[in-house]
């Protein structure tokens, strides 16, 4: 076969998440929900820190920004997925496949990153306190979170550009509701091991590089807390990392089990339950997790409210 035959994809067809149209409907009904609350919640922490004075701190700056990926991210793939629950023909252009690939990596390495960066904030609050307004100032911050942006972008744009420059000749049916790297490798029609271990070494470097700076920063805050001869210093310091923990292994887990396991355990019902998760449960979660274990969060959220209840008063 020439060179020719290998550039004759246009478009790409995505299963979706089943065949059943009732399921369809019912799957149409919950993602819908479920977007909505993303961008509600998400929207809505990103406000409120933004409107009170007491959250203008390193922590909820990184949280904000946690909040703008999570709507990004979402936004990456929700609302085609709805859109192919509702169509007969579940097609994505070949340059649209590979945008949608292109945002989702990177804000997806944009979150690992930030994941790791607001574990060294809590371990610098907590373990060198009179160090922190210097060491996490307000220019710190920017350019920690630019950098974050920033690797996420390039790694997508490496990631991407290799992926999109293989032959598919094949086959254009892709099992999955969303264009993502695994399946992508398995429409190619050229020998994909190099450029699958390429993907997985990427991968496990932010992963694995993210969760060493996380694994190191809890291992010092635990010390430093168990530390504490105060039983409520030591409640509090383990109430502000309890949210941030529980973000992190929703987000890790899923992960981790679809990108960083042999390619030869690959399975396409499997990834699709792990991908749901991860791209549209998860950023639903983030903000719930963060306001209903937060004291702080749900102490703007009151004096926000209780601003407005007096001014629609007077």
């Amino acid at each position: 076969m020439t060179r020719t035959n290998y550039t004759l994809v246009t478009e790409f067809i995505l299963l979706g998440l089943t065949d059943s149209l009732e399921l369809q409907i019912l799957l149409f009904l919950l993602f819908s929900i479920i977007y909505t609350f993303t961008v509600l919640g998400n929207v809505g922490m990103i406000l409120l820190i933004w409107a009170d004075s007491q959250l203008h701190t390193p922590m909820y700056f990184f949280l904000a920004n946690l909040s703008f990926v999570d709507i990004c991210y979402s936004s990456t793939t929700t609302p085609k997925m709805l859109v192919d629950l509702l169509s007969e023909k579940k097609t994505i252009s070949f340059a649209g496949c590979f945008l949608q690939l292109y945002f989702y990596i990177a804000m997806a390495t944009t979150e690992c990153i930030l994941f790791g960066l607001m574990a060294y904030d809590r371990y610098v609050a907590i373990c060198n306190p009179l160090l922190y307004s210097l060491v996490m100032s307000r220019t710190v911050c920017l350019k920690m979170a630019a950098g974050a942006f920033m690797a996420g972008l390039l790694n997508s744009m490496v990631n991407t550009s290799y992926v999109s420059s293989l032959p598919f000749c094949r086959s254009n049916v892709i099992h999955h509701f969303f264009c993502d790297s695994p399946p992508l490798f398995k429409l190619s029609c050229s020998d994909t091991h190099l450029n699958e271990t390429i993907f997985s070494t990427f991968a496990g470097v932010n992963m694995v590089g993210a969760m060493l700076v996380i694994l190191i920063s809890y291992s010092y805050i635990l010390f430093s807390i168990f530390r504490l001869h105060s039983g409520e210093g030591r409640r509090k310091a383990l109430s502000t990392c309890a949210s941030h923990l529980t973000a992190i292994i929703l987000f890790y887990s899923t992960t981790t089990y679809t990108y960083l396991r042999p390619s030869s355990s690959y399975s396409l019902s499997q990834d699709k339950v792990a991908s749901v998760f991860y791209t549209a449960v998860i950023p639903m979660l983030n903000p719930l997790v963060y306001s209903l274990r937060n004291k702080d969060v749900k102490s703007a959220l009151w004096n926000v409210i209780t601003r407005k209840r007096i001014c629609s008063f007077l």
